[in-house]
């Protein structure tokens, strides 16, 4: 197998817990397990990271200190935390603030980097593909194939109430025509972005190490149907509102686990369902998956499912637990008290698990660069 010199840019990794950073994470490990020369630019932990360049045997460069940051967010008064919010979003809207300082960080952390056969940036944040896009157009020497992975796309991203400005279009296409492949982990995310780069979108999944999964041989300690969700929330697209407005009405014993730090939306229902509501926060991967073993049933609630497919479904389908996809705005009653009981006809199906592996992942970036 030829041996390739991978160089990989992503603001997010381990031991940030995100999609992003997991999908980071993740490829360096196998690029690096395959015998590739891997190198990665990211924020680096110098009491983290070392360690886990001497056990993976790869190279961390950082990409510097982040200076910008968010107004406010701390403030205890009312007033300026509601100020905050408002020049945060209005600063984001027309800057991408304060991201957009990742493409001077990236530009000048590889401006004298060159001869790569391989070179993966990991977005989002966006500003990371800019950079990239930047020092590729002055150094084609830099790396001989340009991949721009996406999660989510940017201009054509639904979850925001906000729609980007219209000048970031310019900026969207401009990273796209230097890029010589884009990634999406499902194709149909294809049509929220330009037509005239659909020729260079390929569709390669969220991996993860099989290898290193570890189910529980425990039930979860209730004595009741236990169920969890694990992720953000996001308002009308993946709210849990209708979710939790149905289980305060039920009458009867059960444990909804809920892991997240978007705790607000759980606020106005903790009352009511008291300790039938167990609110957790983020919790290493492995772990995570441990857990959610434990569970008699999984919660997905769905916000695109044809353009979008969350990585916490790779995730659920590894527990071997059943699935119950809800819609964002509405519960399926019957179907709902059918999982109760036992009954998991209806369970959401996650096909060819197989398609996840990162030694597939890998080979899929692998056979970009020939």
């Amino acid at each position: 197998m030829r041996k390739y010199k991978i160089l990989i840019v992503s603001r997010s990794f381990y031991p940030e817990i995100s999609p992003r950073a997991f999908r980071t994470t993740e490829l360096v490990k196998e690029l690096a397990r395959q015998g590739h020369d891997v190198t990665l630019y990211t924020i680096k932990d110098d009491k983290l990271h070392p360690e886990f360049e001497q056990t993976h045997k790869v190279v961390i460069k950082n990409l510097g200190v982040i200076r910008y940051r968010l107004f406010l967010t701390k403030a205890r008064n009312r007033f300026l935390s509601v100020l905050g919010r408002i020049i945060n979003r209005v600063l984001l809207m027309l800057f991408e603030y304060p991201d957009i300082e990742l493409y001077r960080m990236v530009v000048r952390s590889l401006k004298h980097e060159k001869g790569y056969d391989l070179l993966i940036s990991v977005a989002v944040p966006f500003p990371v593909h800019w950079g990239v896009a930047k020092c590729v157009s002055a150094n084609r020497s830099l790396a001989a194939t340009w991949v721009a992975d996406c999660g989510d796309p940017y201009m054509g991203n639904t979850n925001d109430s906000f729609r980007k400005l219209f000048y970031f279009s310019y900026v969207e296409k401009w990273f796209c025509r230097i890029a010589d492949y884009i990634t999406i982990p499902k194709i149909e995310m294809k049509a929220t972005y330009y037509p005239e780069f659909h020729d260079k979108i390929r569709e390669i999944p969220q991996g993860f190490d099989f290898g290193e999964i570890k189910l529980s041989e425990k039930k979860f300690a209730s004595g009741y149907p236990s169920f969890a969700f694990a992720g953000s929330f996001i308002k009308v697209v993946r709210d849990p509102a209708a979710l939790l407005e149905f289980l305060s009405k039920l009458n009867q014993p059960f444990r909804f686990v809920v892991y997240t730090r978007d705790v607000e939306y759980l606020a106005p229902y903790r009352d009511k369902l008291g300790d039938k509501l167990v609110v957790r926060d983020y919790i290493p991967r492995l772990d995570l998956i441990a857990e959610l073993s434990e569970m008699d049933f999984l919660i997905n609630i769905a916000y695109d499912p044809v353009k979008q497919s969350p990585s916490k479904l790779i995730d659920y389908a590894l527990t071997a637990r059943p699935i119950l996809s809800l819609a964002s705005n509405e519960v399926d009653e019957t179907v709902f008290k059918n999982f109760l009981k036992g009954d998991y006809t209806g369970q959401f199906v996650v096909g060819n698990i197989q398609k996840y592996n990162i030694q597939n992942v890998a080979r899929q970036f692998l056979e970009l660069a020939n």
